[in-house]
């Protein structure tokens, strides 16, 4: 099975490529400052494939991350999964960042991205929503976590392994594809993005 997997939601975007479970090609694309990585998207995908001697016709599954994260990338990468799935006719699994992102570790760790008006989005085994930062210190503590930049010195505070995905090169797009390899709803049809809070009002 060749599945084609990619991410708009984080602060990079990567599309990678795989047959079962081996690693064809990938690639991380970061921002040139003037445009949004999710600008890069078709490009890559389409770069992707001819390095791979592949036409989308070769496609069996896509993969791709449906949030929480960036409203522009999730509605990005979310609409051009389902293009994709439905025109080709094939499958197509969403994974939450959250859980991409438990497994950078070689684990299931906790997870607590900055949600901003004082909340994380977190990820225990299961995804928890958006949850009020003084609850999160609690349940830190001494815990192996992934987070982010804005949040990484607070919770230091709590426990010395906690990580920022931001400051290493992890191989989010490899484990994409093994998360999704494993999920049983690739409905592109019921292919939806994460919005755990919802999205900016324009003007608000």
């Amino acid at each position: 099975m060749n599945i084609l997997a990619f991410d708009t939601c984080l602060d990079k975007t990567y599309v990678t490529l795989g047959r079962d479970k081996d690693i064809i090609k990938s690639e991380v694309i970061l921002s040139d400052g003037e445009n949004y990585h999710s600008a890069y998207l078709i490009s890559t995908i389409v770069k992707i494939l001819k390095e791979a001697g592949l036409t989308p016709k070769d496609i069996d599954m896509i993969a791709t991350d449906i949030g929480p994260g960036s409203f522009t990338g999730i509605r990005a990468c979310v609409t051009v999964a389902r293009v994709l799935a439905q025109q080709l006719d094939i499958k197509a699994a969403g994974v939450s960042s959250l859980e991409i992102l438990s497994k950078i570790l070689g684990g299931d760790d906790l997870v607590a991205l900055d949600a901003r008006k004082n909340k994380a989005y977190v990820y225990d085994g299961k995804i928890l929503g958006a949850v009020e930062l003084e609850k999160v210190d609690e349940m830190v503590k001494d815990r192996v976590l992934i987070t982010d930049n804005s949040l990484l010195e607070r919770f230091k505070q709590f426990t010395d392994k906690a990580v920022s995905y931001q400051q290493g090169n992890y191989p989010l797009g490899e484990i994409l594809v093994k998360i999704a390899l494993n999920k049983t709803e690739t409905d592109w049809r019921k292919l939806k993005p994460l919005y755990i809070q919802p999205p900016p009002v324009f003007g608000k």
